[in-house]
C-alpha cells in the first residue's frame, strides 16, 4: 500500500467535514483496501465511519424500513425488523459473498462503489427505496448512474436507506461460484402501484427491466415471466457467459424469484 493518514471521527459533522477536505470514506472495506493493496487505489487519507453512531441501525418508520448506512450485511440479514418488513431483503443480505465479507461489509459502502454485479443496487431499485445522504434524498431510479458511478457528490455520504414496505418481494442470483457476486441477479417487488424488476450483473451496472415489469404487473406468475423475451442487446459477454447466455438467466430467475414472492 501507498502511505496515508487515518481518521476514525465519532461524530457525522466530523466525517463530512473530513470527507469535504478530500478525505477517502472507508465503510466496509472490502473493496476499496483490495484497491488500495493492489495499488489500484491511492488515498492520502482514510476516513473510517465505523464509529459514526448516527450512521448505525435499523428501524421501522411507519411503512417504511430504514437501515442505517453502516449496518453490516450480517445485521441486515439476521434483523428481525428486517425479516418481518421486508423478508427478502434479509435473505438478499444473507447470501453476499461469504461471512467474513457479511460481517464487515456495509450496506452504504456497497451503493456507494455501486459494483456492476453487486447484490444491494438490485435490492434498493427493485424495491424503490430512497438513499438517503447528508446533503439529500435520492431515489433509487436517481441514484445508479453507470458502472461504479452514483449520483453522489464530493464529501456526500449515505446516511441510510429507507424502503417502502412492498406486498410482495423477492431476490434470486445465479451466482459467480469463486467471487459469489451474480453472474445474473434479480429482484422482484409487487407494490400498490405496480411491479419493479431491476437486473444486476448484466452489464455497466442495475437496470429496470420495463418488458418483465409490465407481464408482471398484468400477471405476478412465473408464467407471465416466461412469456417475456428477454434481449441480449447491451448484456455483456465475458468469460463467464454470453451475452444470449445472460439473458436467458434475466428470464429464468425473474421466474424464480416470482415464484418464490409468491410461495
Amino acid at each position: 500500500m501507498y502511505a496515508f493518514t487515518f481518521e476514525r471521527p465519532a461524530a457525522l459533522a466530523d466525517a463530512v467535514r473530513l470527507a469535504g477536505a478530500g478525505g477517502k470514506p472507508l465503510a466496509g472495506g472490502q473493496t476499496l483496501l483490495a484497491s488500495m493493496k493492489l495499488r489500484l487505489a491511492n488515498p492520502e487519507q482514510l476516513v473510517d465511519l465505523g464509529a459514526v453512531r448516527e450512521l448505525s441501525g435499523i428501524r421501522r418508520e411507519g411503512d417504511n424500513l430504514v437501515i442505517g448506512a453502516m449496518a453490516r450485511h450480517a445485521e441486515v440479514a439476521s434483523s428481525d425488523d428486517v425479516r418481518k418488513a421486508i423478508p427478502a431483503l434479509a435473505d438478499l443480505a444473507a447470501h453476499i459473498g461469504d461471512r467474513q465479507v457479511r460481517a464487515l461489509g456495509t450496506i452504504g459502502g456497497s451503493l456507494a462503489n455501486n459494483d456492476p454485479a453487486a447484490c444491494y443496487p438490485a435490492g434498493v431499485l427493485g424495491l424503490n427505496a430512497t438513499v438517503q445522504t447528508t446533503q439529500r434524498k435520492i431515489p433509487a431510479d436517481d441514484f445508479f448512474t453507470g458502472l461504479f458511478t452514483t449520483a453522489l457528490g464530493d464529501g456526500e455520504l449515505i446516511t441510510a436507506v429507507s424502503f417502502p414496505i412492498p406486498q410482495k418481494a423477492a431476490y434470486i442470483k445465479f451466482k459467480q461460484p469463486a467471487s459469489r457476486f451474480a453472474l445474473i441477479g434479480v429482484c422482484v417487488a409487487q407494490t400498490a402501484s405496480g411491479v419493479r424488476v431491476a437486473v444486476t450483473g448484466g452489464g455497466n451496472g442495475v437496470v429496470r427491466h420495463k418488458g418483465l415489469e409490465e407481464a408482471l404487473t398484468r400477471s405476478f406468475t412465473p408464467e407471465s415471466a416466461a412469456g417475456v423475451r428477454i434481449s441480449p442487446e447491451g448484456l455483456s459477454t465475458d468469460l463467464h457467459a454470453t451475452a444470449a447466455y445472460r439473458a436467458n438467466l434475466i428470464g429464468v430467475m425473474a421466474q424464480r424469484a416470482v415464484a418464490k414472492a409468491n410461495g
